[in-house]
C-alpha cells in the first residue's frame, strides 16, 4: 500500500506538514485515525470544501480511518481565520439543519459503513464543557502573547471591528477537538487548508502536552485557477454540491470550463484517476485537450451527483455543443462513455412557453431576464446591444426582438447569453 503522504503530495494537495519523519514513520507503522473540520454555516459544501474531502478520501482508499467533523460547535462561536470581520452567530437550531445536510454529502466521498469512517459533531462535547474546570484543564496550556502573533488573529486586531472576545476563544476550542478526538477514536492526526495552520498546530501541542502522545498535521494549499481566482467562484456565486442550489449540468459546465492550464493539475487534485494517466494529459492541445476537460467534468460530476447525472449532463452538453469524441487511450480508467453522446436536451435547463404566446411575440429582452439568463430587463437589452444574445444559435442585435412560432426549432427554441449560459424554451400547446 502506496503511503498516503507521497500520494497527497504527488497529486498537490499538501502545503505543510510537522513532524514530517515521525509522521511518515507513524502512517507506515499502519492505520492512523485522521479527522477534518467543516464549518456548518450553509446547509450544502461547495467546491472549495473538496480538496480537503478528496484528501480525507484518500486517506480511507490507503487504508486508514478519515473522521469528517462537522463544527455543530465551534460554529457557535464563528473561526475568525480569514476573516476581517466577526461571522454571524447562527442559532443552533441553524447549525444543526446544517448537520444534517453537510452528512448526507459527504457520504458521497467517504464510506462511513462499519465505522470504516466517522461522521462526529463537536457540539457533543463542546456544549457540555464547563467554563472554569475547562480553563484550568485546557486554558493554562495556552499563551495569549502567541495567540495573539497567530496571523488569524492578527487580521482582525489590526480591523477596524477589532477581535470579539467570543472568537478569541475559537483556538481553544478545536485544539480542544484534536485532544476529545484522540481521547475517543485514537486520532492522531488534523487536516485542513492552510489558513489553519495556527489552530492546527495549537491542537497537536495540547494532545502532545496532555497525552504525552504523538500528534501531528497536515494544511493544504490554497487551490486559485490559472487567473488567480479562488476555487469555486464565479459571477453567479459560489457553485455548489447541493443540485438544488447548483445542477448537475451547471456543475458538469462549471469543469467543462477549466483554463486549459489547469486541466492536469484538476484532474490530480479533483478525480481519482491514475496519476500516470493524467501526467500524459500536460502535453495535450487542441480537441484531445478538450476531451480531456471533458473526462474531468465526467468524473467531478460523478462523484457529486451519481454517474446517472454525470452521463445526463454530458449528454446534454453535447445536445448544444455537439458530441466529443474521447479517445480510448486518454485516461481509460474514467467511465466517461467513449463512443459519443447520445442528445439530452431535456438536462439543459429549460422552462415551458404557451404557444399563443409565441403567436403573439414575446420581447427577447423580457425572456432573457424571465429565465433568469440575466439579471434584469435594462441587463437583458445590454446584453442584446454588445451582441451576447443569441436564438438558435444566431446573434440576435435588435433589443425590439420579438419570439414567435418561427423560432421554433422541433417546438423548442434555445436562448444563449455569452458563450456558455443556455436555456430552452419549450412551446406548450393550449
Amino acid at each position: 500500500m502506496e503511503n498516503v503522504i507521497d500520494v497527497l503530495e504527488e497529486r498537490g494537495f499538501i502545503d505543510n506538514k510537522t513532524h514530517e519523519q515521525e509522521l511518515r514513520d507513524c502512517i507506515g507503522a499502519g492505520p492512523v485515525t485522521c479527522y477534518v473540520g467543516f464549518d456548518p454555516t450553509a446547509d450544502s459544501l461547495h467546491i472549495g470544501h473538496l480538496v480537503p474531502i478528496m484528501s480525507l478520501a484518500h486517506m480511507q482508499r490507503c487504508g486508514h480511518r478519515p473522521i469528517a467533523l462537522v463544527g455543530g460547535g465551534t460554529g457557535l462561536v464563528g473561526d475568525p481565520s480569514g476573516k476581517t470581520e466577526m461571522r454571524q452567530i447562527l442559532t443552533p437550531e441553524t447549525v444543526e439543519k446544517n448537520v444534517v445536510a453537510l452528512k448526507g454529502q459527504l457520504s458521497h466521498f467517504i464510506d462511513f459503513r462499519n465505522d470504516q469512517a466517522l461522521l462526529l459533531n463537536n457540539a457533543d462535547w463542546l456544549t457540555r464543557l464547563e467554563y472554569i474546570p475547562f480553563l484550568r484543564d485546557v486554558g493554562r496550556h495556552f499563551s495569549v502573547n502567541r495567540m495573539l502573533k497567530a496571523e488569524s488573529y492578527r487580521m482582525r486586531l489590526e480591523s477596524d471591528e477589532g477581535l470579539n472576545f467570543i472568537e478569541f476563544n475559537y483556538m481553544l476550542l478545536q485544539a480542544y477537538d484534536f485532544l476529545a478526538l484522540y481521547d475517543r477514536t485514537g486520532c492522531q492526526l488534523q487536516m485542513g487548508g492552510s489558513d489553519q495552520w495556527g489552530n492546527i498546530v495549537a491542537g497537536i501541542e495540547l494532545v502532545r502536552k496532555m497525552r504525552q502522545a504523538p500528534a501531528f498535521g497536515i494544511t493544504f494549499r490554497l487551490i486559485t485557477t490559472a487567473s488567480g481566482a479562488k476555487m469555486g467562484k464565479t459571477a453567479a456565486g459560489a457553485v455548489w454540491l447541493d443540485a438544488k442550489r447548483t445542477s448537475p449540468y451547471d456543475y458538469y459546465q462549471y469543469w467543462i470550463n477549466t483554463d486549459d492550464q489547469d486541466t492536469a493539475r484538476f484532474l490530480a487534485l479533483y478525480t481519482f484517476l491514475p496519476m500516470e494517466e493524467i501526467r500524459l494529459v500536460e502535453d495535450l492541445v487542441g480537441a484531445d485537450l478538450n476531451a480531456a476537460k471533458a473526462i474531468l467534468a465526467f468524473e467531478a460530476t460523478a462523484m457529486v451527483h451519481g454517474p446517472d447525472e454525470a452521463l445526463k449532463a454530458y449528454q446534454a452538453a453535447a445536445s448544444v455543443f455537439g458530441a466529443r469524441d474521447i479517445p480510448q487511450n486518454l485516461l481509460p480508467h474514467s467511465a466517461i462513455p467513449r463512443g459519443g453522446a447520445d442528445a439530452g436536451a431535456d438536462d439543459v435547463p429549460h422552462s415551458e412557453v404557451p404557444a399563443a404566446e409565441l403567436t403573439d411575440g414575446i420581447p427577447l429582452f423580457k425572456m432573457l431576464h424571465q429565465v433568469g439568463l440575466t439579471q434584469s430587463g435594462g441587463a437583458s437589452r445590454r446584453l442584446i446591444t454588445q451582441g451576447g444574445a443569441y436564438v438558435n444559435g444566431e446573434r440576435i442585435q435588435s433589443i425590439d426582438y420579438l419570439l414567435t412560432e418561427t423560432d421554433l426549432r422541433d417546438g423548442t427554441i434555445l436562448l444563449r447569453c455569452g458563450k456558455k449560459k443556455f436555456h430552452r424554451l419549450i412551446a406548450t400547446p393550449e
